[in-house]
């Protein structure tokens, strides 16, 4: 999706026609990836243009320095709520960011063996920390402006004294460059001291990669392992922040297995194994789709008992806690298996949404939070303010995006 920095190659139609069916089936294969990843942004980017209309929405601030601090999720938040809303968060928020994970560790492999640590560091800097510099120290304060007035205050002077006393500085959405760079940083050291370490994990995951379900068990018993212990102890909930630096306490070490995953899969051809478009995940699409509504339905009743249970509610919450892993991977594995089989040809638009989408989720922020003010006032039901704020967002992210890419420089970095 745009959320990776990679440039995925694809034949232009005409050229699809004359390629070697290897050749055919790797173009296939990218396309597959390259428009999967633009999805996962346009959700995001639904994500975010829904929660001032979730159910359990918290009541806006009255101070950007009250305590808890929700607006960092929250930025604007509307009377008008509408529960179906909270659905597709909870679907999403289970999912979307271990996928971007896997996605954007795809081709790490590939890139440090031809680029070495040092080139490879470079391009990720590039394309990944001066993006994040930019979004931090400029659209953050930007997007979250909206979030000040809604406060009842007013004035540029008086928001910037609130911010520089918060002790931090949030970013929003902008985390997930971050955190990425730094396994990006990881996997680049490891190639310095150990340069076949993602041999090893090609070797251990090209069997599994051809069985999906076996491969798929391996995912879910190692995220398993990385999450269940970090929620029991911080919660699911919880954030650490440092500076601009963000993250999801708990689910720092799940991202990681998945990122990792992708390196594997990577590592060992992703023209063959699990991402093969004519392999097995992609012609048994169809069984991935009910595995993932199933483990959704489970994962929210059990997560309801969690709430509800008077008797040992860590084992609810240890049952909780599993059966969100193996939606996330579930679900992971249903949107890869549609995309594989079904993603057979360019599209332009398709085309352009993922050429823009990397600086797509940059800026969506900045005009999720001002449109969602901009209806606070509106006389419109919760499901009529949302669908706006989406596809305004959507609209004038990608024209903004388009537009400024024309740039050499800028489309050099997104």
């Amino acid at each position: 999706m745009g959320l990776s920095t990679t440039t995925l190659p694809y034949a232009p139609p005409a050229q699809i026609k004359v390629l070697e069916p290897s050749a055919e089936k790797t173009a296939r294969r990218n396309l597959a990836i390259g428009y999967l990843r633009a999805f996962i942004t346009v959700l995001v980017l639904a994500h975010h243009a829904v929660l001032a209309y979730h159910p359990f929405a918290p009541a806006p601030p009255k101070s950007l320095l009250a305590q808890p601090r929700l607006w960092g999720a929250f930025p604007v938040v509307d009377i008008q709520r509408w529960s179906p809303f909270s659905l597709l968060v909870s679907f999403n928020d289970i999912f979307f960011m271990a996928l971007m994970f896997f996605l954007s560790g795809l081709f790490v492999w590939q890139s440090l063996q031809r680029k070495g640590s040092g080139g490879f560091l470079g391009d990720r800097a590039r394309r990944l920390g001066i993006p994040f510099v930019v979004a931090a120290a400029l659209l953050a304060p930007l997007a979250y402006y909206p979030t000040y007035l809604q406060t009842g205050a007013t004035g540029i002077s008086g928001f910037w004294q609130q911010w520089r006393s918060l002790g931090s500085w949030p970013v929003g959405p902008e985390w997930f460059i971050w955190v990425l760079l730094a396994f990006d940083c990881i996997a680049a050291l490891l190639f310095a001291t150990m340069p076949k370490w993602g041999e090893v994990l090609s070797s251990f995951s090209s069997s599994a990669s051809r069985r999906p379900f076996t491969f798929f068990g391996y995912l879910v018993i190692a995220s398993a392992i990385a999450y269940i212990p970090m929620e029991l102890i911080f919660n699911a909930f919880a954030w650490t922040g440092f500076g601009p630096f963000f993250f999801q306490t708990s689910r720092l070490l799940h991202y990681a297995v998945y990122f990792l995953a992708g390196i594997s899969v990577g590592a060992c051809g992703i023209e063959r194994g699990l991402l093969a478009p004519d392999g097995t995940l992609a012609r048994r699409w169809f069984r991935w789709i009910p595995a993932s509504l199933l483990t959704f339905i489970t994962t929210g009743v059990l997560f309801v008992a969690t709430l509800t249970a008077h008797r040992a509610p860590r084992f609810w919450e240890v049952l909780s806690d599993f059966a969100f892993v193996a939606c996330c991977a579930a679900t992971s594995f249903a949107f890869l298996a549609l995309f594989l089989r079904f993603v057979v040809k360019p599209s332009r638009i398709f085309d352009s949404l993922s050429a823009n989408a990397y600086g797509m989720y940059l800026i969506h922020y900045v005009f999720v939070s001002w449109l969602q003010y901009a209806f606070l006032q509106a006389h419109l039901p919760a499901a009529a303010k949302g669908s706006i704020v989406f596809f305004g967002t959507l609209v004038l992210s990608w024209t903004v995006i388009a537009a400024i890419r024309r740039i050499p420089v800028v489309a050099q970095a997104i």
